[in-house]
């Protein structure tokens, strides 16, 4: 069956059906989450000269290609920052974490390039998440799509209904960290691979357990998205590391996104900067894992 898909509107929100749905399959699509003249603003905030791509770098992926990176531990007030604290991300986010507070672990630009951008292997958020202390999977990301993507320019593919698996071994394969793959061959004889095809603005919420990838982008067009990720507030790090402790998260109303008007001031985002930071630096791959 299918992963279940929703149309936004103003009048969508948590029901019990689609909290069914995430708890079977781990993740569903909403079609349409960032309206066209959101996903302006977004576009020009991702595109501008001395905005969040400043802050980003590329990471290789083991197979002569690399993804390029923007990672911030704080929404900040800046376009991104609304789309971060919005209330259909953040606030649907804690209403599928079980309704209690959530705070915001991280948000990521993830860039795959035209004829160059790399693979990401298959792997589970928790799978990393709970070395970093993180002691329960009470986490869960939404992948907005900033570029249409396609099985042509690698997008995400995923076994829906994984995360019933619990946290797989994550071991070192092919110059990433990766689930282990015998154990992913085998969740593969039950469950079914999905991609998900998104166009600009669509989003896939789902679970930290789900198991996920994605492949190289091969087209002549790029594949960018962003991965706003949340962890419950009562889920707090018991390790200090490269994404934050808890932080109390301020959400604003949806229409916040199309008011902001700050596409370059990055206050209080606090960008992660592998150059700079130990915790990063001692393993790169462990860090990079996002489809």
């Amino acid at each position: 069956m299918p992963v279940a898909e929703y149309e936004w509107s103003e009048t969508f929100d948590i029901t019990p059906e689609v909290q069914a749905n995430f708890d079977e399959h781990g993740c569903f699509i909403v079609r349409g989450l960032l309206t066209k003249e959101e996903m302006q603003k977004i576009h020009k905030a991702v595109d501008h000269s001395e905005g969040i791509t400043k802050h980003s770098y590329q990471i290789p992926d083991g197979k002569g290609r690399s993804c390029g990176y923007c990672i911030w531990s704080h929404p900040g007030d800046d376009v991104t920052g609304m789309v971060g604290r919005a209330e259909k991300v953040a606030g649907y986010t804690e209403k599928l974490l079980g309704g209690q507070e959530v705070y915001h672990y991280h948000t990521k630009l993830v860039m795959k390039e035209p004829k160059s951008g790399g693979n990401i292997n298959w792997h589970q958020d928790y799978g990393y998440w709970y070395k970093n202390g993180n002691l329960f999977p009470d986490m869960a990301s939404v992948i907005i799509a900033v570029d249409k993507a396609d099985r042509e320019n690698g997008c995400l593919q995923f076994l829906p209904g994984s995360h019933k698996l619990g946290r797989i071994d994550h071991v070192f394969v092919g110059g990433q960290t990766g689930a282990d793959m015998k154990r992913v061959e085998e969740a593969m004889k039950i469950f079914p691979l999905e991609y998900a095809e998104l166009d600009e603005g669509d989003a896939l919420f789902f679970h930290c357990n789900l198991l996920h990838s994605s492949d190289k982008n091969d087209s002549p067009r790029r594949r960018w998205n962003f991965i706003c990720s949340y962890n419950r507030a009562s889920n707090n790090p018991v390790y200090v590391h490269h994404h934050p402790q808890y932080t109390p998260l301020h959400k604003v109303p949806n229409d916040a996104i199309l008011k902001c008007e700050n596409f370059t001031d990055m206050t209080g985002k606090e960008f992660v900067d592998p150059s700079m930071d130990k915790t990063v630096k001692a393993d790169l791959t462990t860090f990079k894992g996002d489809k």
